[in-house]
């Protein structure tokens, strides 16, 4: 077994225990064992967050307009096209934005050349990556990170660079590209660099998991810290009444945010391999799909497919920011074909990270996700306002 499919099962085990669905007397012990290790990891995180509110750890300021959009949970909010249609607004009006991505499992340097760079009698600065220059794409997907690619794949004149220190990659968008406003893409957590607007989504059908921090649960800090947002964005909601309890909750711990309700509506589906060839979603109907993806909710992109009449007679599923091999892409369609697909369907997340065949013996389309925002759209239009005028 290679290591990234052990990585892979160690994780899909995990996300098992985080759903409770693992109940043999040797998992009952890995829960004890991980409610006590979130103990610590809770008490580690708040207090990290009191010694930067009371300014024992001070954070930066950089003379720039800073928006942070992230999460409490690990993935599966659907985070990107809300940065997306952010960038995307403020660029519109007249802003130069810069996107700032840590590029999740995005290829580093080498452990040679960070000994080296450690080591090094001259102490050079290493700059961030630019994935875009705002012109043109510059990195791949393999060395900026999925989300970081999409990003500077669908946004023009925006700025989009990787480093896990934002810090530097600010003053370097500053610098280099005359950037005015910095958006942090997972940057809640993020408390070096301080924001002048925290932006939170909140996943309308998963909100906080299990309740629980890592790694007992998929929260990276305690729901009481929902208080620091100023938006929070319902992502994922259907407009459903039902969803008022879900708000009451959060106005309980934080009374002056905005809450803004907004879903990820498919818009049409294009070739994954020869960019710019697109279908409208009336292609799916009646029509026998293979779905493929390698996403924190794969329900979510299924429920997408079956809603615009789509039967999926196969489904495979990898681990998130899961890679492909070409053997697996020939293996998946093998597959499909004998299952009588008609289509293969993946995200657009997981289109960045498929090698390219020669051979296709069936289409290869991504379904392309959009934010519609469903109620709220008068504090969204607000939220913009303030930030235009910052």
């Amino acid at each position: 077994m290679k290591f990234h499919q052990l990585g892979e099962r160690i994780e899909q085990y995990f996300i098992e225990i985080f759903d409770e669905k693992r109940t043999g007397p040797f998992d009952q012990l890995v829960y004890g064992f991980l409610f006590l290790a979130s103990r610590f990891y809770r008490s580690a995180v708040q207090s990290r967050i009191w010694m930067y509110e009371n300014r024992v750890i001070r954070n930066h300021s950089i003379g720039c307009l800073v928006v942070s959009i992230g999460n409490l949970t690990c993935g599966g909010t659907g985070k990107t096209p809300v940065v997306e249609i952010f960038a995307k607004t403020l660029s519109k009006k007249g802003r130069r934005v810069a996107i700032l991505s840590r590029g999740y499992r995005s290829r580093d340097r080498s452990f040679i050349d960070k000994l080296r760079h450690k080591f090094s009698s001259k102490k050079r600065v290493i700059p961030p990556r630019i994935v875009s220059d705002g012109k043109k794409l510059l990195l791949n997907s393999l060395t900026a990170g999925d989300e970081p690619y999409m990003l500077a794949s669908n946004l023009k004149d925006v700025v989009v660079l990787v480093d896990k220190d934002r810090v530097k990659s600010g003053l370097y968008a500053i610098e280099h590209f005359q950037t005015d406003t910095l958006i942090m893409d997972d940057g809640f957590q993020y408390l070096n660099l301080k924001p002048h607007i925290n932006i939170l989504l909140v996943d309308a059908t998963n909100p906080f998991g299990n309740h629980h921090v890592l790694p007992r649960g998929l929260l990276r800090e305690p729901i009481t810290n929902i208080q620091r947002a100023d938006y929070v964005f319902l992502s994922k909601s259907n407009g459903s009444p039902s969803l008022q309890h879900l708000k009451d909750f959060i106005r309980k711990h934080n009374r002056r945010a905005e809450i803004i309700e907004c879903c990820h509506k498919p818009q049409y589906l294009e070739d994954v391999f020869e960019r710019g060839i697109r279908f409208p979603l009336n292609k799916l109907e009646g029509k026998k799909i293979a779905s493929l993806s390698a996403i924190a909710n794969p329900a979510s992109f299924n429920g997408f497919l079956i809603q615009h009449g789509a039967r999926i007679v196969m489904k495979r599923h990898f681990a998130d920011h899961h890679r492909y091999s070409q053997q697996e892409m020939i293996d998946a369609i093998n597959d499909a074909k004998d299952a009588g697909a008609e289509y293969i369907l993946t995200t657009e997340k997981d289109a960045v990270r498929m090698p390219r065949l020669d051979r296709r013996d069936l289409p290869f389309l991504f379904l392309r996700i959009e934010i519609d925002i469903l109620s709220g759209q008068e504090s969204f239009d607000q939220c913009i306002s303030r930030l235009c005028f910052l």
